[in-house]
């Protein structure tokens, strides 16, 4: 009977010890040339046993970081007040964001349909990363009226938070009025963001946010990496 190829046992080796809790979600694993001296082979070999790892989804890779331990998928409740730093500390982890676009154009069809305003009226968009643990969970873009906010690209600038801003915009409190969820894949700039190998099921989020007398304050596009969250909609 043939011997199987060591890349497996090694795979497995590294397997077990992950599920033992040697690592845990988010630890970056030993380096190629570490694992290759630690197994007596080549950076080939230890290179095929990851791959193996990465594609059972225990582990992830980063261009030029190493690979990671994939944390357990994030519980996220879709609700009425849907707040992503609370709904990410609420299921015991650790929320942070990364802003990569503050801007100010013209509202696209589908923005000014969105927030009811003219066709090419002034909106303010930010768009950004949301991390849990320090891993990619999403990928955003949010539009907002930008004479009824004026203020509001400063504001997010200095507080990193959409309803700190809001808030001191004036606007205290606003409620998701409708969210549509589409099964998508992952294309190659987004992949490249989310961290994940492109065409990878991604879970695309298109939502309304209105104050209290109804009015649209944000319309917002989440992409959602598929594999590392749970999505609950609560009807709060």
């Amino acid at each position: 009977m043939p011997r199987a190829p060591i890349w497996t046992a090694i795979a497995d080796t590294l397997s077990s010890e992950i599920a033992k809790g040697h690592y845990h979600p988010g630890d970056r694993l030993p380096t190629e040339a570490d694992l290759a001296a630690r197994f007596g082979v080549n950076r080939h070999t230890v290179r095929h046993a990851l791959s193996a790892l990465v594609q059972a989804g225990t582990i992830r890779t980063r261009r030029g970081a190493g690979a990671f331990v994939t944390a357990r998928p994030t519980e996220y409740a879709l609700g009425r007040r849907v707040r992503f730093h609370q709904a990410v500390s609420d299921s015991g982890r650790t929320p942070s964001r990364r802003l990569t676009l503050l801007d100010t154009r013209g509202a696209n069809s589908k923005e000014a349909e969105a927030l009811r305003l003219a066709p090419g009226a002034s909106v303010h968009v930010v768009e950004g990363v949301s991390l849990v643990d320090g891993q990619p969970l999403a990928a955003f873009r949010s539009v907002f009226d930008a004479v009824r906010f004026p203020d509001f690209l400063r504001h997010i600038g200095d507080r990193q938070s959409i309803t700190a801003a809001l808030a001191a915009c004036g606007l205290p409190d606003y409620t998701r009025a409708q969210t549509r969820l589409t099964a998508k894949l992952a294309p190659t700039v987004l992949a490249l963001v989310l961290e994940l190998p492109e065409g990878a099921p991604i879970l695309r989020s298109v939502a309304i946010n209105v104050d209290t007398m109804g009015v649209p304050v944000e319309y917002g596009t989440t992409w959602f990496a598929g594999d590392r969250v749970t999505l609950t909609v609560a009807p709060d």
